[in-house]
């Protein structure tokens, strides 16, 4: 990797390779001081893969509300550089703190919901190369997920992953068509959401696609169900401070929930499935799993129908900061 980043940036310094699934990512410190980030990839799905996420974030470059990485143009001024058997990119490395290590306060999430509604409307003019290619973690994908069931452990976990996916498919992908859809970055989850000293921030689009909008509120919030004793466990915040910046229309406020945990779902389902193909990468793959089970177990608890409403009414309810509880 040092070879690459010699031959097409110029540049120089120790390259320490980090943890991940499909592309390989490494941490590059220069001899100054300065860190970034450099991503390469051998396989063939890759090249659109980093087509899409170099012009996204190209994309997003001067918006203001939130943070993302920025691209270092290679010596040519590409964006990326392609070789005949690999492919990557450089950007910036962004110093804070990951949302999944912070202090999730009321405030907080409110703030991230705000941050993550600016990026989607930074996101929707946008037109990018390959936005429609092949992405596991894509809503279509969901109703043939139910083929992983096997690779759930028995119990309460897996009924409830039954249930919401088939309410998945019989009740809210009919109407997902009714509702916006746009360039999504698909995965704002806690460990690619990071508070910093200018806000907050987001990294890795790597599963960046068009989906329908409130797909990415859906994502975030699917993490923050955390505390039985709130209306949605604690993701009324996030919800919230999204809704104060990108209002929800009443058909995306009724599908929310239902989206939610078909979200928290598919992550199970997909993780384990994963896991059992990578045992050594297993710890890294399923660092999301408890938290997705622990919020599906809470959001389950709920009535189906009317209490989701209300719940997801009352999240948002006009208001000039996070929800009281």
């Amino acid at each position: 990797m040092g070879e690459l980043l010699l031959r097409h940036y110029g540049l120089t310094g120790t390259v320490r390779v980090l943890s991940s699934e499909v592309e390989c990512t490494a941490e590059v410190a220069l001899w100054n001081g300065d860190r970034l980030i450099l991503k390469t990839s051998a396989q063939p799905e890759g090249r659109d893969s980093f087509r899409f996420q170099v012009a996204a974030l190209a994309g997003l470059e001067g918006t203001c509300g939130f943070a993302v990485p920025h691209i270092v143009r290679t010596g040519s001024g590409t964006l990326m550089f392609e070789e005949e058997d690999v492919c990557g990119y450089l950007q910036t490395r962004l110093s804070g703190v990951p949302l999944h290590q912070a202090n999730a306060t009321p405030d907080v999430l409110y703030r991230v919901g705000q941050a993550l509604g600016r990026l989607n409307l930074a996101l929707e003019p946008l037109t990018l190369p390959a936005v429609h290619r092949p992405v596991l973690w894509h809503v279509g994908c969901w109703p043939r997920l139910m083929e992983l069931e096997k690779h759930l452990p028995t119990g309460a976990v897996a009924d409830s992953v039954r249930l919401s996916m088939s309410n998945y498919v019989e009740l809210i992908e009919p109407q997902l068509r009714e509702i916006g859809w746009q360039v999504t970055h698909n995965d704002p989850s806690p460990f690619n959401t990071l508070l910093t000293d200018n806000g907050v921030a987001f990294i890795d689009f790597g599963d960046g696609c068009w989906g329908p909008r409130i797909q990415d509120l859906a994502i975030a919030a699917s993490h923050m169900v955390t505390d039985p004793s709130l209306a949605l466990g604690g993701a009324e915040n996030l919800i919230a401070g999204y809704a104060s910046v990108l209002p929800l229309s009443a058909l995306e406020a009724n599908l929310l929930v239902g989206l939610i945990k078909a979200r928290q779902s598919a992550l199970i389902l997909i993780n384990y499935w994963r896991a059992g193909l990578f045992p050594a990468e297993a710890a890294y793959i399923k660092k999301n799993v408890a938290r997705a089970e622990r919020g599906l177990s809470i959001l389950s608890a709920l009535d189906v129908g009317e209490a989701e409403m209300l719940c997801v009414a009352r999240c948002l309810s006009p208001r000039g900061g996070p929800p009281s509880v």
